[in-house]
């Protein structure tokens, strides 16, 4: 079982998730700067969060034609894993692999707090550790968190199931007041129709330990391992 954190200029986030895989989930990970092209060695790759060069004109709107994106699609379509955290759910949505965009906050202002979010599927490759409704309480830190989609977009992730995280209230109660950011319908995080590849604005890799306010997160990763575990045992 090996990780891949992926690097682009402008990445800040990529050594928590480093940290996290490598002392908390206990397996092999590498960084992989944004020009490589070769995935082939790995069985889930990180789209960290952060920033990435280019973010100035909309996020993730430069990140997408890195090299190393064609290979990530490519990586998607073998399903296997793709997890893309804030910046990286904006990456991901703008390369194609995710519906959906990321606007700026409601507010327009960039927030920076421990939400809480509830786990909407836990029969996905993130969630299968996570009781259903359970929630979870993760920081988030961005500016361009508001996900926004189509109708007919909304419509399909609902029928699909591929809604897996939504903004909620300390006892999982979905409100406005619960929305940080103006995203429809609460949405935190989704995943594809394959479920291999899920994008999610909150960071649970700053939530994997209790000095840091909160190891929820730890579960998200855990769930990852597990299901690596599975396929290739």
């Amino acid at each position: 079982m090996k990780f891949g954190v992926i690097v682009f200029p402008g990445s800040n986030c990529d050594h928590d998730a480093y940290h996290v895989i490598s002392k908390h989930v206990g397996q092999p990970v590498d960084f992989i700067w944004h020009k490589e092209t070769d995935l082939s060695q790995y069985d889930a790759i990180i789209v960290p969060g952060g920033f990435s060069y280019g973010d100035y004109l909309r996020a993730g709107a430069l990140a997408r034609f890195s090299p190393v994106m064609n290979a990530v699609k490519d990586f998607a379509a073998e399903g296997k894993f793709v997890f893309g955290i804030c910046n990286g759910f904006q990456i991901l949505c703008e390369a194609g692999l995710l519906p959906g965009a990321l606007m700026r906050n409601e507010g327009l202002h960039f927030i920076c707090k421990h939400v809480n979010i509830r786990v909407e599927n836990n029969e996905t490759p993130y969630t299968n550790e996570i009781e259903e409704e359970k929630v979870l309480s993760i920081p988030i830190a961005h500016a361009e968190g508001n996900y926004v989609c189509d109708d007919e977009t909304f419509h399909q992730l609902e029928e699909n199931n591929q809604i897996v995280f939504r903004y909620c209230e300390e006892d999982g109660g979905v409100s406005e007041d619960s929305n940080p950011n103006g995203s429809r319908s609460n949405i935190a995080g989704i995943c594809n129709l394959d479920r291999n590849v899920l994008g999610m604005m909150p960071h649970p890799e700053r939530a994997c330990e209790e000095l840091l306010g909160s190891n929820d997160g730890r579960e998200i990763f855990r769930s990852i391992s597990n299901s690596i575990a599975t396929l290739v045992s």
